[in-house]
């Protein structure tokens, strides 16, 4: 559905003058600096995938999304949607794909949301019947229709996220873009739109691109990740291998009501836990490793390859009644930055 071979990007901008007349002396010659945003990546995606596109600020992800969609034109490398080039073919390849850049709506700011989806329905040769159709569709599946007849600035940031994707999604694309578009947004609006995105790729088989810095929206929609960072590609796989390659632990605090602690030494000793024998601690390479002990408080690292949290929780419990539980997945930025 998407291929992308060996795609660049270069931007070219002018270097200012410094000393005196250097306003005269940039009239008559300039100095440029080049920088390179894209940098020979290469991947493939098929059909029905949904795709998590991450890096760091400034990693190129929004440049690889203008270049698909054929906003921008490469300096090198080619991209093909469904056989086709997006910037030599844009009006055949714009009736396939939906984008959504977070931080920028394509609605009318001043217009009511429901006028805004007559022009883009319009713009893209969408009938009465089919968008009145596709509107009742996205109406309900977005619950979009308290806020249909209210202008777009008078929108909160959740409303306009769940208007812009409805714009994104009226003339039925096959395939979606989506730059940050859980940025900002609240627990519950998170939630809403990850749903929405979760059942039209399991139901509708849309292909989907999705570029955030929430590891949760990663973790909870994305069959497959790509990571990219100072505009060449690291890692493309599974959340799982991305995990492994990179072999950070979960945190768990755990607070006790009483505690009853089997340490020697600052670590835990398997052979104290119930049920098992010297011989059993002996074979068996330990999941979880003390890092803090304050009181009733415990600071465990657990290896998610060997136990899952909750097999861990399982585990602490048998030291005495937990009070409270914390954890900690690994940080974003940690995470990419350990892939180098």
């Amino acid at each position: 559905m998407i291929t992308v071979e060996h795609l660049s990007k270069e931007f070219k901008a002018a270097v200012p003058k410094e000393g005196r007349l250097a306003g005269l002396r940039t009239l008559f010659s300039r100095d440029y600096k080049v920088k390179e945003a894209v940098r020979d990546v290469s991947f493939t995606i098929e059909r029905g995938e949904f795709v998590g596109y991450i890096g760091p600020n400034g990693a190129g992800k929004s440049t690889t999304i203008k270049m698909l969609s054929g906003i921008l034109h490469p300096t090198a490398g080619e991209v093909r949607i469904a056989g086709m080039s997006p910037h030599r073919e844009r009006r055949s390849v714009a009736r396939m794909l939906g984008v959504l850049f977070g931080q920028r709506t394509q609605l009318w700011w001043d217009l009511p949301v429901r006028d805004s989806f007559d022009i883009l329905a319009a713009m893209y040769g969408v009938d009465e019947e089919k968008k009145l159709r596709r509107l009742a569709e996205l109406s309900e599946l977005l619950a979009l229709k308290p806020f249909m007849a209210t202008p777009v600035r008078k929108l909160s940031l959740g409303q306009r996220m769940r208007a812009d994707i409805a714009a994104a999604l009226l003339h039925d694309p096959d395939i979606l873009f989506l730059d940050e578009p859980t940025i900002g947004l609240d627990v519950i609006a998170k939630r809403s739109i990850r749903e929405f995105l979760h059942s039209i790729n399991r139901d509708l088989g849309k292909t989907i691109l999705l570029t955030t810095h929430d590891m949760d929206d990663i973790e909870k929609l994305c069959s497959r990740v790509i990571v990219i960072n100072d505009g060449r590609l690291g890692f493309d796989g599974t959340t799982d291998g991305l995990r492994r390659r990179i072999g950070l632990p979960t945190i768990i605090h755990v607070t006790y009501r009483s505690l009853v602690s089997p340490l020697i030494d600052g670590q835990f000793n398997p052979d104290g836990w119930p049920g098992q024998t010297a011989a059993e601690a002996q074979e068996r390479q330990w999941p979880l490793r003390l890092t803090a002990s304050d009181g009733q408080t415990l600071t465990v690292e657990c290896n998610r390859d060997q136990l899952s949290a909750m097999e861990a929780l399982r585990l602490l419990e048998q030291l005495g009644e937990i009070e409270d539980v914390h954890m900690e997945e690994p940080d974003f930025e940690e995470i990419v930055h350990r892939v180098y």
